[in-house]
């Protein structure tokens, strides 16, 4: 029987022009450019589906809660779906030995009994333990779970996760960190420089050992450091790492979001490494991790007794891309391409050739204006999934 054959019609991303796309077994059979007469501003736009690498949770679905759950994952997925993210990465932070491996079995056990898990979890991202211990550097991970790297506990985890961990946030400042990141790269999972102290030559050893990428560049960092040198700047001076930033607006502030796209180029990428509380009213909330915290109107999480910290992100992909399309950090086409195929490419997904002939069909229709970008309709493999 042939497979039926979908007709999508709007204004393709990149070149502002109005096409139909024709997606058929999940990927993209046709792109047709419309006749003048059928081309209009009513017209929604098309993109790429939005790939996250670092969600820590979302609408109150939290990938940290212990014990996870279940249906946190499904329900994470679809709320997602929403929001334009076709894939992405549930992020599992520093906690104990025990409470990690639960939680990485409960999300491998979602993927593997749910299709909606299934089709969106591309992999996991296992953000520390193995980071820095210094205050600053460490964040919000609690220091009493902070650990050297260990391979034999790492292979622990990747049983309990049935090989999801695809991406790994340590910092090379611990002895034999080398080594770890040389039996990561061996084995074809990502690792990511965060929450670091490293010297300049420990990041130089952590890249030519395998080292892919720094996660959220800028921040996880001490209030004041050297003017040089220091870990920011080293980890731009490495060509051999792409680099993640926080796009929201409020963790880094535009100037150095336009150093890190001029140094990186292509490298570059944006993740909302978004808290459980994304996606909520605004209000005052209690957080396992921060304690009293504040959602304000405008998308700011900060600390109730310190207004001036943040204590955490709120803001998903499309918000990022607003911000860095309306402040002139970026070209609208250029933002979107960081949440999308970039880290698609990045991470080798199917998605990653974008708006192409054969490419898979992970697709937004959304509407876009000065006020921001709000999502019509989301395709996961050629399906309606929103």
């Amino acid at each position: 029987m042939q497979e039926k054959v979908t007709v999508i019609t709007g204004i393709h991303y990149r070149t502002e022009q109005s096409v139909s796309l024709y997606l058929e077994d999940g990927r993209i059979k046709e792109i047709v450019p419309l006749p003048a007469e059928r081309s209009g501003s009513a017209l929604p736009w098309i993109g790429p589906g939005l790939v996250d690498l670092q969600i820590n949770g979302y609408g109150g679905a939290d990938f940290n809660t212990i014990p996870l759950p279940e249906g946190t994952v499904e329900r994470a997925t679809r709320a997602l779906w929403q929001e334009g993210v076709t894939s992405y990465y549930p992020t599992v932070i520093t906690n104990g030995d025990e409470e990690i491996e639960q939680a990485l079995r409960t999300i491998a056990r979602a993927c593997a009994s749910d299709r909606v898990s299934a089709a969106a979890v591309a992999g996991i991202h296992l953000e520390g333990p193995f980071i820095s211990c210094e205050d600053g550097p460490r964040g919000a991970h609690s220091a009493s779970y902070v650990k050297a790297p260990d391979w034999e506990l790492f292979e622990r985890w990747q049983e309990a996760a049935e090989g999801r961990i695809r991406i790994v946030t340590l910092s090379p400042e611990w002895p034999d960190a080398v080594r770890f990141i040389e039996r990561c790269a061996a084995q074809g999972v990502t690792v990511s420089i965060g929450h670091t102290s490293a010297t300049e030559e420990q990041i130089a050893e952590a890249v030519q050992a395998g080292a892919r990428m720094s996660t959220h560049l800028g921040n996880g960092a001490h209030l004041a450091l050297p003017r040089h040198p220091n870990y920011i700047w080293s980890q731009l001076a490495q060509d051999g790492l792409s680099a993640c930033v926080i796009a929201d607006g409020f963790h880094l502030p535009d100037p150095v979001l336009k150093v890190v796209f001029r140094t990186k180029g292509e490298r570059a990428m944006i993740v909302s490494d978004a808290v459980y509380l994304s996606g909520m009213a605004p209000g005052a909330y209690e957080s396992h991790i921060g304690g009293k915290v504040v959602l304000t109107p405008e998308g700011r999480l900060h600390l109730a007794e310190n207004p001036s910290l943040l204590a955490g992100s709120v803001q998903l992909l499309p918000s990022g891309i607003h911000h860095l399309a309306s402040r002139g950090l970026a070209s609208f086409a250029e933002a979107w391409e960081m949440a999308s195929v970039r880290p698609s490419a990045f991470m080798g997904l199917t998605a990653q050739r974008g708006l192409e002939v054969g490419a898979a069909a992970d697709l937004v229709l959304f509407d876009r204006d000065d006020q921001g970008i709000s999502i019509r309709h989301t395709y996961k493999a050629g399906q309606k999934v929103f």
